[in-house]
């Protein structure tokens, strides 16, 4: 089963509970609540607050997007990181592999990110959550090829990978790498730029995501879709683009229509 929801860094500059009314207002059942404004690792209160909204207003706390980025000096910090996951409810915490490209990482760099992932999903494991890798650019998990390669170096079965369409990739592109990855993809980050990062509304590359739902729906894996940075940051096209990604998932079972 595929849950459709929100990533809350989409409106960075809105209260939490504001954020989950428009969640909810707009269909939606899931929340990923960012650490960098909506529910910092070092203040509980905060944390609470954000849980407190998406309880609210019924949504589920689907995981934690961290800015955990596995560079040195960082381990030591996580411990706090996973509590505020529990804290919100959040099954999974998102971190990143490392502040550098895969091209342009050393053996060395590979090992040092790979070796401090390793930490924080053991740490993570302690308190019964999971990890889901950001799929970025400028990170170990740029390409499809390194992101595997690090899964399979860090070697924890709490581990998996976010997925998003990589910037300027075609969709046959784009669909190829989320197949290749296959069932190691534990969520996906939803949007529709072209070109570059021109934001566009979810419809102007509906044909994409109608296609990861159709992948998704061959994989039978329970996963979260989780709406991201829409056009101008505004919360009234929130509605809007919510029917549109109901509508690309419309047609396989188990995601609510």
């Amino acid at each position: 089963m595929t849950r459709l929801g929100l990533c809350s860094v989409t409106y960075r500059r809105l209260p939490a509970a504001e954020v989950a009314r428009h969640a909810a207002d707009a269909g939606l059942e899931v929340i990923e609540w960012g650490a960098d404004v909506h529910a910092p690792p070092e203040e509980p209160a905060t944390v609470r607050a954000a849980r407190d909204a998406s309880d609210k207003y019924g949504l589920a706390c689907c995981s934690y997007g961290s800015y955990f980025r596995a560079v040195p000096g960082e381990p030591a910090g996580f411990p706090a990181v996973a509590r505020a996951a529990v804290l919100l409810g959040a099954p999974r915490v998102r971190v990143w592999a490392g502040g550098i490209g895969s091209r342009d990482a050393t053996p060395q760099d590979r090992c040092g990110i790979a070796g401090r992932l390793r930490e924080a999903a053991r740490i993570a494991a302690d308190h019964g959550l999971e990890l889901g890798l950001e799929f970025h650019s400028k990170t170990l998990t740029d390409t499809v090829a390194s992101t595997l390669r690090l899964l399979d170096e860090v070697g924890a079965d709490n581990l998996r990978t976010y997925w998003q369409p990589p910037l300027d990739a075609p969709d046959e592109e784009a669909l190829a790498g989320l197949d290749e990855l296959g069932d190691r993809v534990g969520a996906v980050h939803v949007f529709s730029w072209w070109p570059g990062n021109r934001r566009l509304r979810l419809a102007d590359r509906e044909d994409l995501w109608t296609g990861v739902f159709d992948l998704l729906d061959e994989r039978g894996a329970r996963l979260d879709a989780l709406l991201e940075f829409v056009p101008g940051d505004d919360p009234a096209v929130l509605a809007r683009e919510a029917a549109t990604l109901r509508r690309a998932a419309a047609q396989h079972p188990g995601t609510p229509g």
